[in-house]
């Protein structure tokens, strides 16, 4: 069997991230890389979204960026400023095309469909699969988006709509999404934070017709693309191993209050890159303990108090976009901490807080 020094489990953003890190920075110029991946061949099936607060590998792949943004409640909504941190989205599709025509032209990269088909015993293995993915009763962000067109020009593109909560909730917590590309294009999304056992909240493509007609008041477009997903809110276990570490979602790298992933993965591979000489003895790479800290609270409120949570971030953005930002992306210092924890219920925290 195939021996490597190193392995990636799953060909997904944080796999591909990881590669495309070490390639571009020569560290796989005398080393060997499989990529286990059981796909055929890559093409566009999401989008990723975030405040850019850092420079990225990936700019030539963002579809669009914008600097002013929304966020609603019924009969209220607040327009905020984001251009020091402009909120950027990433196409899938151009990703995949940068990064495996990188990837292709390095003879020591192979992308193989079965860990089966390779000995790990003398490897260095980096994986992104959770094993506990499956948990239905816990906490998800899932959600399901419409890439529209339409005839006419209806959108303001220079701003998008970061959370409409002014739709029915369901004793959960639902709000739509709408990132407008241009005057005739946008991304609307329905997005829910509740387990998966309930079925009635996944009718998606029900829900965004409804929102586009009645809420949007567009009649006439046509869908040239759809998406669906699912971020698990809780903390899965990420132990080292000898000869393994946990990339992605598997290694602690989505945000839980907000399902934020994409520029955790890019942190984290940067990190692995500077100190994959002595990847055994390196420390593990996280989050801040405080943003756990923080975030289980909050989805304890949330999951207590499901019906509020469109109050709490609406809230939330009585302060500064700046601050509100630099808290969602895991960069604020503690006074804007303590800002942002005097906008929230006092007695609902402290309640879970004890």
């Amino acid at each position: 069997m195939k021996e490597f020094d190193y392995i990636i489990i799953g060909g997904g953003c944080s796999g591909l991230s990881l590669a495309y890190e070490l390639n571009l920075h020569h560290k796989l110029k005398d080393k060997t890389l499989a990529i286990i991946e059981p796909r055929d061949n890559y093409s566009k099936d999401k989008t990723w979204s975030f405040w850019k607060i850092f420079s990225h590998n990936f700019e030539d792949c963002v579809k669009k960026s914008w600097n002013n943004f929304t966020i609603n409640i019924p009969n209220h909504t607040k327009y905020l400023e984001c251009k020091n941190t402009p909120y950027q989205t990433i196409d899938s599709g151009l990703f995949y095309d940068k990064i495996i025509n990188s990837l292709n032209q390095n003879k020591n990269i192979f992308f193989i469909k079965n860990l089966n088909e390779i000995n790990t015993n003398n490897s260095f293995v980096f994986n992104s699969v959770a094993n506990e993915i499956n948990s239905e009763n816990k906490l998800w962000q899932h959600f399901s988006g419409f890439e529209i067109e339409t005839n006419k020009e209806f959108f303001d593109e220079e701003i998008f709509n970061l959370m409409d909560f002014d739709c029915d909730q369901k004793n959960s917590v639902h709000f739509f999404y709408t990132l407008p590309y241009s005057k005739k294009k946008a991304l609307v999304e329905t997005t829910w934070i509740s387990d998966l056992k309930n079925l009635s909240l996944q009718d998606y493509d029900e829900q965004l017709n409804n929102y586009i007609r009645n809420n949007l008041k567009i009649k006439d477009f046509k869908i040239n693309f759809k998406e669906v997903g699912a971020i698990p809110l809780f903390n899965i276990k990420n132990i080292k191993k000898h000869n393994q570490i946990n990339i992605g979602t598997a290694g602690g790298m989505t945000r839980l209050s907000t399902g934020y992933t994409f520029l955790n993965i890019q942190e984290h591979s940067n990190y692995i890159r500077k100190n994959l000489d002595n990847i055994q003895n390196t420390n593990l790479f996280t989050l801040s303990k405080k943003y756990q800290f923080l975030d289980n609270i909050f989805l304890k409120v949330l999951k207590k108090d499901p019906k509020d949570m469109g109050q709490i971030f609406f809230k939330m953005f009585g302060c500064s976009p700046k601050v509100v930002i630099n808290f969602l992306s895991n960069k604020s210092n503690v006074l804007e901490d303590l800002l942002i924890v005097s906008k929230m219920p006092k007695l609902k925290f402290l309640r879970q807080f004890f």
